[in-house]
């Protein structure tokens, strides 16, 4: 737990991607999907908690076309900064999908593992179709090659956090992305 008095920007070695320059490419990508999905009327966002849910926010105020929200949340990484490879679904959809259009809204991809498995899972529940939204992508770190329909940004290896994203469950308030100074989290690696 980090002192209440703790200043978060102190953590902060580098601002990746500022506040006006997410909230444009979010307004890019809403305008994609919206235009994209224009041709049906059902449109199915499952947001992957917890990292997602800013994106999310962002993404469902810029669609222009109607649309509904589910809720998954899957885990990999624990305390860690790297996956686990071990994923495990912590919190399922409330409703089926089977025959909707669902568009599955990511955070971050790392390693693909995570979103292979998420997507193989709901491959088997039958949808029309199954694209994938992520606001960041780490390619130098990818081991499971995955098919992302729309990516915000490509990012370098950094451990990044804000804008939902987190170390330890803190810095998702941020309202921009950021590299996490490397002494904030080298106990893990000792």
């Amino acid at each position: 737990m980090i002192n209440s008095s703790h200043n978060l920007h102190d953590d902060i070695a580098d601002i990746l991607i500022d506040e006006k320059t997410l909230q444009a490419r979010i307004r890019e990508l809403a305008h994609r999907i919206t235009d994209d999905y224009r041709h049906t009327d059902d449109l199915l966002l499952i947001c992957v908690l917890k990292g997602a849910f800013m994106f999310l926010a962002d993404l469902t105020r810029d669609l222009e076309r109607p649309h509904e929200l589910d809720f998954m949340g899957v885990s990999s990484y624990g305390a860690s900064t790297e996956s686990s490879g071990v994923v495990r679904i912590v919190l399922d959809l409330n409703q089926d999908i089977g025959g909707r259009n669902v568009l599955i809204v990511e955070d971050i991809i790392d390693s693909g593992r995570t979103l292979d498995y998420l997507r193989r899972i709901l491959l088997a529940r039958s949808p029309a179709s199954l694209r994938i939204v992520s606001l960041l992508d780490k390619p130098d770190r990818r081991e499971v090659d995955v098919p992302v329909d729309y990516t915000g940004f490509h990012i370098p290896n950094e451990f990044v956090v804000g804008y939902g994203l987190d170390f330890g469950e803190i810095y998702r308030n941020l309202p921009f992305i950021a590299i996490l100074k490397s002494e904030v989290f080298a106990h893990l690696n000792t």
